[in-house]
């Protein structure tokens, strides 16, 4: 791999991912983890020829992102070299730019979190100097090492195909502008823009590949949810869903931040903001269970600071709701509920992964744009 990138120039140089074919052998690579796999393995899997297998994985031993590790005995014959993925030869940076706070991490290629950062941010600032701020914190942990691009995960609504925000909740004046662009200018990457909870629904996602249909329910300084089904992001036609926090809950209940009243964010930050940790609960385990009745999910998964602070109070309290609601209909086995863990970290190593899943062929959990990918996976 072409490790010369420098500080003012793109991405790293990834030719062979212009190939689906070689997107496929990369994501067994990183699936086989250090114990590595056989090229017959990669053949048998893919479905491609040995030859093409053999071609794909020379190039990418060439660049840097394959290597042997060491050989496994064979049912006939010498044994078989297996291959492993390389992580450092290249990396992701993952930004979350929440309402108060900026939180930066690189992960390499296997998705380990390899520098992390987190920093004060003033989400209602000037554009420009959020963007600096912002800039600033992805070239502090990505130092000298070769990115692929940079991920950015903040609260909605925004167009995630235009890298375009909407009237982000609580600060309208961000509405219409060009934050991927800015940054793309500003950094020299390629970059990816997307909700919170949406960053935060994929890196969970690819832990877990063919895994179930879940939504992940993120309480912050905000309250939203990122839903996978069929296995990839639901973002909808308009790239909305999710906007879990604003389903009305009281017609005549307090204004929330959006414009509307009664909201379930509204709702359940006034009981987090006087201690009321019960009636948040009750409150956030009446929206899952509203969820889950509408979409027949296999489960449910807690995260955020507010969560994080008490674990346990949030998991059992939304699983009662949402177990007596099955109780009641007589659906059968209430839907899990368990906690991604991490606070708000989830959220920006999932914004690593808008950017490492396509290069691993994985375009359809990501949703990337095509131009995105395009300029990931290399540009000519």
């Amino acid at each position: 791999m072409n490790r010369s990138n420098t500080r003012s120039g793109s991405g790293a140089n990834l030719p062979t991912l212009r190939h689906h074919n070689a997107a496929l052998v990369l994501d067994l690579l990183r699936a086989a983890g250090e114990r590595g796999i056989s090229r017959l393995e990669l053949a048998e899997r893919t479905g491609l020829t040995p030859q093409a297998v053999s071609k794909i994985t020379t190039r990418l031993r060439a660049e840097g992102m394959a290597a042997e590790a060491g050989h496994r005995a064979s049912t006939g014959g010498k044994p078989r070299t297996v291959l492993r993925l390389v992580p450092d030869a290249g990396y992701a940076v993952g930004l979350h730019l929440d309402r108060d706070e900026l939180t930066a991490v690189l992960v390499d290629l296997a998705g380990t979190p390899v520098a992390a950062r987190t920093s004060p941010l003033d989400l209602g600032a000037p554009a420009d100097e959020v963007v600096a701020d912002a800039a600033e914190a992805a070239d502090a942990v990505r130092g000298q090492r070769p990115v692929f691009g940079l991920g950015v995960a903040m609260p909605g609504p925004l167009d995630h195909r235009g890298g375009v925000l909407h009237r982000v909740t609580g600060f309208p004046q961000w509405d219409g502008y060009p934050l991927r662009d800015a940054l793309a200018a500003r950094t020299g990457l390629p970059v990816v823009v997307d909700k919170d909870t949406n960053a935060a629904a994929l890196g969970l996602a690819l832990r877990e590949p063919g895994g179930s249909d879940f939504a992940y329910l993120h309480l912050g300084t905000g309250l939203g949810a990122g839903l996978v089904l069929g296995g990839a992001l639901h973002r909808g036609a308009r790239t909305g869903a999710g906007e879990f926090g604003h389903q009305t809950l009281q017609l005549d209940g307090p204004l929330c931040e959006c414009g509307g009243r009664g909201c379930i964010e509204a709702l359940c930050l006034a009981a987090v903001a006087r201690g009321d940790v019960a009636e948040a609960v009750r409150v956030l385990g009446a929206g899952a269970a509203n969820l889950v009745g509408l979409l027949d999910i296999d489960r449910v998964v807690l995260g955020g600071r507010i969560v994080a602070a008490d674990e346990e109070a949030y998991v059992r309290g939304v699983r009662a709701v949402i177990e007596d609601r099955a109780r009641r209909e007589g659906t059968g086995r209430p839907t899990p509920v368990a906690v991604a863990g991490g606070g708000d970290r989830p959220v920006a190593e999932g914004a690593a992964q808008l950017v490492l899943a396509p290069v691993f062929g994985r375009v359809n959990e990501a949703g990337a744009p095509p131009e995105a990918v395009s300029s990931i996976a290399g540009r000519a």
